[in-house]
């Protein structure tokens, strides 16, 4: 017989027991179930201290978030990852924006990864050629860019946009000044982009990240 929970075990801590097995994860804070991958995992360290683990490799029991920056906040605030570990965990002050830092470099790597195999193309012309042809399977777009620009880009398609990165920092990647328009091809990598900016579009609320 399966053995009952204590009534007296705070609900985070029954949460944080559940195996790491199967697809979905379920919030500490919301207590909502949802993908794995669209989910934040935090880990104890073993000096104690509060660490992201961005891609869920990290040993160590994993403490799971919704990507959403309230719910972050209000975990740190009531101490949910200590009572969830069940020991004094130190959450840095600027986990925050740890959290946001990890996912822009995921990005960043995962759209420079899609460059390099000939995934992804930026610019106005190449990328709308992309575009007519069929060949898009996300648009990410410089998120300080004109938005009725962005717009008329897409031209009403129903493809998934993206606007997590600035223009500087798309252009970095794609070896220019400056990029506000990048198609990349279905698959794959085109997949896991979209995830993590939905996971830092939460996070950052609205803050355009790599300006």
């Amino acid at each position: 017989m399966a053995t009952q929970p204590d009534p007296q075990t705070a609900p985070e801590e029954i949460l944080a027991d559940e195996p790491e097995r199967g697809p979905l994860r379920r919030c500490l804070v919301t207590r909502t179930q949802g993908p794995r991958e669209a989910l934040l995992r935090f880990v104890a360290a073993p000096d104690a201290t509060l660490v992201f683990d961005p891609g869920a490799t990290l040993p160590g029991r994993g403490l799971w978030l919704s990507a959403d920056a309230d719910v972050l906040d209000l975990a740190v605030r009531r101490g949910v990852f200590s009572r969830a570990a069940r020991c004094a965990v130190k959450a840095p002050p600027d986990l925050r924006a740890q959290v946001e830092a990890a996912l822009t470099r995921r990005i960043t790597d995962l759209l420079g990864l899609a460059r390099r195999s000939g995934a992804a193309i930026s610019g106005f012309e190449k990328a709308r050629e992309w575009l007519q042809a069929g060949r898009a399977g996300i648009i990410v777009q410089a998120a300080d860019g004109s938005a009725e620009e962005r717009a008329r880009f897409a031209g009403g398609r129903p493809i998934p946009q993206l606007a997590v990165l600035s223009a500087a920092a798309l252009g970095r990647i794609f070896g220019r000044e400056h990029t506000v328009h990048v198609v990349v091809a279905p698959g794959r990598l085109a997949h896991m982009i979209e995830i993590e900016a939905q996971r830092l579009r939460g996070v950052a609320k609205e803050s355009v990240s790599g300006q």
